[in-house]
């Protein structure tokens, strides 16, 4: 390992020096613990007795060679403060942890894994000129086994939870037939409380146990990619758990953390990394790189970086020069080692440049989740459909300032829980009325610029919130409503994937407004454009039937209706068939169902 790069944050490979590393003739520990008196290695190899560690290089590392520690083993640093005590910790760089309530390390060997998606990573392509329809999942919940609450029965049969081998081919098959090209792993990083989702982190380079091993989590990506599906890990770069027994004080001194709880600590009770110190950034952008390169990662959504951007997240309190200056130092060394991996950054504030390449005075993200969007489109459709014309506007907000940013679209988990309601719940109006807006609201988003994300069960209007202890409902699937609302979202998908214009959405030639000031009868019209053909999205958001609405296009063009939100097979009220569009010359004349949505094809003859 190169020190002087560690220590000036330069570093992206310390997990090949620090942490467990096995051999066929045993395995080497090593770790980082500077203000240490002394620190000793203890395990199942040792029935839990000290074996005293060396201090190695500038003796801020220890070191030890323990021929009987073997793959799958336990283990902890025991690591002595200068006041005579001392805590015994799970390993900062360990690659595998036991399953919570447990806290102990696992030695595990990552490099007999043999991945067989070299086609998929030569492959991979500029995700800005390509589709990109992520399904965010959070794997204990989407699908759960029946519990075993027997006597002797693990914490994993308790919860039910597959493994990543057990849930790869269902997943695969189920995101690739409902027209999603990308999942998206809610933190699958070590955590030791279910209901923090994973962004309570006490393993960074440590794939949960509650699914499996380091293995089976290759597995899943191996077994994504052979099937043409990106995978992207939620990445959690602004702060930890605060259990001692991982990086909280981890050699007696705040070394990863401020040592000062006005910042030390954050709206979400974790403690803050200090960013200015250059082994806190080797550590975080070595997990980072970590994640990409063992386990082929297609991307990484970074978790909360407006807690870095400014100091706790709040723009009075200034800019965190020292949070900033590592984002950009990061994102540049990542985009070095993998250039078509996927940088996307969860950020609420408006600081300019996020998604700008650092050599241009930017963040260096490649993208941005669009929180903006998100608010101001789910406000709207909460709204009465008989007052939307008063906040008609707040469709339209979104493209004055679109282009600033290479923005996703966001439906996430955060929507979805704490009282918020499920996105189908937040829609106005009466069980039956809230279907209707909600396939037009899909519809509304497939043709707005933008990547796209939903979280899941919005896929199947699942009513109830969220819940991590519980898997989708999907024995609502049953109801004809729900059926026919699941088989409109793939329908829209599949559309989306098929159709070249609603691909190229950072470019500003790619959209028209065809209507933004109908607010009267709360109608927009949207042209998406490309040399394979338009498409046009024509909406409805008032709760009245809008006749005889037309659009002026362009002669020689032949008009195709490529999906009606009413149609009955989605249990709208337009039968099967019957046509609601008149195209003559250049006049496309359509008749628009409340609440109602229609996409068209439109191409040169």
């Amino acid at each position: 390992m190169d020190i002087y790069g560690f220590y000036t944050g330069r570093a992206f490979d310390v997990y090949e020096y620090l942490g467990a590393h096995l051999a066929k003739d045993g395995t080497t520990f090593r770790t980082y613990a500077p203000n240490a008196l002394k620190v000793s290695l203890i395990g199942d190899f040792s029935q839990w007795e000290d074996i005293p560690m060396k201090k190695i290089a500038d003796g801020s590392f220890y070191e030890i060679f323990c021929p009987q520690a073997k793959e799958g083993m336990r283990y902890k640093f025991r690591i002595y403060d200068r006041k005579g005590g001392f805590i015994d910790h799970c390993d900062p760089y360990g690659f595998g942890m036991e399953v919570r309530p447990g806290t102990c390390s696992i030695v595990r060997d990552l490099e007999s894994y043999k991945f067989r998606d070299e086609e998929w990573m030569k492959s991979r392509r500029d995700f800005r000129i390509s589709p990109m329809n992520i399904y965010e999942v959070h794997l204990g919940s989407w699908r759960k086994k029946p519990a075993d609450l027997s006597e002797g029965a693990d914490e994993r049969a308790k919860e039910g939870w597959y493994s990543y081998s057990e849930i790869a081919d269902m997943l695969t098959e189920y995101a690739l037939g409902y027209g999603y090209n990308y999942i998206e792993l809610m933190p699958v990083s070590e955590h030791p409380c279910d209901e923090s989702w994973g962004y309570q982190n006490t393993g960074f380079f440590a794939p949960t146990s509650r699914y499996g091993t380091a293995w089976e989590l290759m597995e899943l990506v191996d077994k994504c990619h052979r099937k043409g599906i990106g995978v992207i890990a939620d990445f959690v770069p602004v702060h930890f758990a605060v259990d001692h027994y991982a990086l909280t004080e981890y050699d007696g001194t705040h070394l990863y953390e401020y040592p000062h709880d006005d910042i030390g600590y954050n709206e979400w009770g974790s403690r803050n990394f200090m960013h200015s110190k250059g082994e806190v950034r080797s550590f975080i952008q070595s997990a980072a790189n970590y994640w990409l390169e063992k386990y082929h990662f297609d991307g990484l959504r970074m978790d909360a970086i407006r807690n870095m951007i400014y100091w706790q997240g709040n723009e009075q309190r200034g800019e965190n020069r020292s949070a900033i200056e590592f984002l950009k130092n990061m994102n540049s060394g990542l985009k070095e080692r993998h250039p078509m991996a996927i940088l996307a950054a969860e950020d609420s504030s408006s600081y300019a440049g996020v998604t700008k390449p650092v050599y241009a005075g930017g963040l260096g993200f490649d993208c941005k989740w669009d929180l903006g969007w998100m608010h101001d489109t789910l406000e709207y459709f909460q709204t009465d459909p008989l007052f939307r014309g008063s906040d008609y506007d707040k469709l339209t907000f979104s493209m004055l300032y679109f282009y600033s940013e290479n923005f996703i679209l966001p439906l996430s988990h955060d929507e979805v829980v704490h009282g918020k309601a499920s996105i189908a719940q937040k829609m106005n109006g009466d069980y039956d009325r809230k279907f209707p807006q909600a396939r037009a609201l899909y519809m509304y988003m497939i043709m707005h610029p933008g990547k796209k994300l939903n979280f899941m069960g919005n896929e199947f209007a699942q009513l109830r919130e969220w819940h991590e202890k519980r898997q989708q409902d999907w024995d609502i699937l049953k109801y004809p409503i729900h059926d026919s609302f699941h088989r409109y979202i793939k329908e829209l998908n599949h559309i989306y994937l098929k159709q070249t214009a609603l691909h190229y959405d950072y470019d500003p030639l790619n959209f028209r407004w065809e209507d933004c000031s109908s607010h009267d009868r709360c109608i927009y019209a949207i042209r998406r454009k490309s040399s394979d053909g338009d498409v046009i999205g024509i909406f409805n958001f008032s709760g009245i039937e809008q006749k005889n609405y037309s659009l002026t296009l362009e002669e020689n063009v032949k008009i195709k209706l490529l999906l009606d939100s009413d149609s009955t097979e989605y249990s709208g009220s337009t039968p099967a068939g019957r046509t609601r569009f008149r195209h003559s010359g250049s006049s496309l004349t359509v008749d628009l169902q409340p609440l109602n949505g229609l996409m068209f094809s439109v191409k040169k003859k």
